[in-house]
């Protein structure tokens, strides 16, 4: 099954443009590879107040989605040191 991938407005306005070059090439290919396809295999499921919601891990950047019926959905792609802090305000 192919899922369909959507970004959250503010990923595409804020987190992306963050990324250098290559690392915005590298996160860009997990996500078409690894979420495109089986994102429940490589997502990690988030727990407490995060729950529903998983993280995919992408060198030192994190990828927080959420997988609704064959769309993917994701909300956040930030630097692991501060990716737990900034999902809860962008949820």
């Amino acid at each position: 099954m192919t899922f369909r991938i959507l970004y959250h407005t503010a990923v595409v306005r804020d987190d992306i443009p963050k990324l250098s070059s290559a690392d915005r090439k590298r996160v860009k290919e997990a996500i078409e590879e690894k979420l495109g396809g089986s994102p429940e295999i490589f997502g990690k499921p988030l727990r407490h107040s995060l729950r529903g919601y998983r993280a995919l891990r992408v060198g030192d950047y994190r990828v927080i989605f959420r997988i609704e019926n064959d769309t993917v959905k994701i909300f956040l792609i930030v630097h692991r040191s501060l990716a737990y802090q900034k999902i809860k305000k962008r949820i």
